[in-house]
């Protein structure tokens, strides 16, 4: 009979394709066997009952923000990989973006992937920067590899990673061209946002709905627009990030339609929470581009349903909870961004698969498969199949929980999800074979896990 290291036992294999019912094998970290309908005549060192529960694969977040080296007050590599661990995350993609020093040459990328190498329970890849001062140092970059480059069209709030103005971002955009690559772009209009900021600062409208005003959805289509044009120039491939609204998207459709590679990520805070939960919740829900109305949200989901957003990422951008304090009902003061890594899939979950009827397969398309695909890691991760990496997540559809910050993995203990029923609950998550997270837990595994 065949031994192997880890059999998971008659649980509801989800991919996006298709859900069936099986067993899955795993040995030396991959994929081995799948069965179907029957239950498979082999023995391992441990064995997992799914009965009744969903397999998915691992998602892949490729958006967060983990701030090392330099800013491990902020959040860490150990506590952030483990806040995805337990959301069922088990690669992430780390920007450049808040360490100090920032990704954007070789010498910095070797600090983030010493530190990674040490303290991180999951899989990882990087994003180099794109910024005025390194287009030198793009080509290196990519050959030691990095995932694809990140550039902000606007000012980025981290002192040592400026923005780009249209010269330079159209002289990056040919090179990373020229060396296959692709570039991610924060898209904000910077003459807008400013322009507006000031005037509303300036007539002390600083309340969360002139924050917002602020920072309307017109600047995020203008910026998109004008790099939409330079990736038509110079044939770069594009990513834009974190749109928070279809209008936006529908601009980004139309440039698909005509042949422009480019594609879309939208997060889960757009998808759950609007301007009412920043008025609420205060800078814990503060993030840029702003948290939109209910209209907006839901046209978010039509494009979902629709087809025309790519991915799911978190965008995890955590600060300590004293850099998210408004004061003086001040919004235009908090450090702006979500803390949310830990809970992409309940939100996918809860707010898409039972309150829209999402099917299940476009939660594994979004979050794992299209991110692997666009970032060629699939097949190796990003779906479940024989000589596919096992990265996996099994998750009890019956469960629902209210989160609580002690649940919470962050190195902070905060997120504008504390307090928020969730329908869907991670059990187990395996990465490279390894189970790293079980019932609520981190194991207590230190090895190295990851071959990057």
């Amino acid at each position: 009979m065949v031994m192997y290291d880890l059999i998971i036992r008659d649980g509801k294999i989800v991919t996006a394709d298709s859900t069936i019912q099986g067993d899955i094998a795993i040995k030396e970290g991959k994929i081995k066997e799948i069965s179907v309908g029957r239950m498979l005549e082999a023995t391992a060192e441990r064995e997992i009952d799914a009965q009744g529960k969903h397999i998915l694969p691992g998602l892949i977040d490729t958006h967060v923000h983990f701030n090392e080296p330099g800013r491990t007050e902020w959040e860490g590599i150990k506590t952030g990989s483990r806040s995805l661990a337990a959301g069922g995350v088990t690669t992430y993609f780390d920007m450049p973006l808040n360490s100090t020093p920032p990704t954007i040459n070789k010498e910095n990328l070797e600090l983030k992937r010493a530190a990674s190498e040490e303290k991180s329970v999951v899989n990882y890849r990087f994003w180099g920067g794109l910024v005025p001062e390194n287009i030198q140092d793009i080509k290196e970059l990519h050959e030691n590899g990095v995932i694809g480059f990140k550039a902000f069209m606007s000012p980025s709030g981290i002192a040592d990673f400026n923005h780009v103005d249209d010269s330079t971002i159209f002289k990056g955009m040919s090179e990373i061209a020229s060396i296959g690559s692709l570039l991610a772009v924060h898209a904000e209009s910077t003459v807008i946002c400013n322009q507006l900021a000031e005037e509303k600062q300036s007539q002390n409208k600083t309340s969360a709905k002139d924050f917002v005003e602020s920072r309307p959805i017109i600047s995020e289509i203008e910026a998109v627009r004008r790099i939409i044009s330079y990736a038509e120039a110079t044939g770069c491939k594009l990513h834009i990030v974190h749109a928070s609204s279809r209008q936006v998207v529908k601009e980004i459709s139309e440039a698909k339609n005509r042949g422009v590679d480019i594609t879309v990520e939208t997060c889960p805070h757009y998808l759950s929470l609007t301007i009412k939960d920043l008025e609420e919740k205060g800078g814990m829900a503060k993030c840029c581009p702003p948290l939109r109305d209910k209209h907006e949200l839901e046209d978010l989901w039509t494009a979902i349903v629709n087809g025309e957003i790519d991915v799911i990422a978190s965008d995890h951008s955590p600060a300590p909870a004293s850099m998210k304090e408004v004061e003086n009902g001040d919004y235009f003061t908090a450090w702006g961004g979500i803390s949310g890594a830990q809970s992409t899939l309940n939100v996918m979950l809860t707010e898409g698969h039972f309150n829209r009827k999402l099917p299940l397969e476009t939660v594994v398309a979004l979050t794992a498969t299209n991110p692997a695909k666009l970032f060629g890691l699939y097949p190796q991760k990003g779906t479940i199949a024989v000589e596919s990496d096992a990265d996996l997540t099994i998750v009890d559809l019956k469960v629902s929980f209210v989160l609580e910050g002690e649940d919470l993995f962050y190195r902070h203990k905060h997120s504008p999800y504390v307090g928020k029923k969730f329908q869907g609950k991670v059990n187990v998550t395996i990465v490279n074979g390894n189970i790293i997270f079980e019932n609520g837990n981190i194991t207590d595994m230190e090895k190295l896990l990851i071959s990057y």
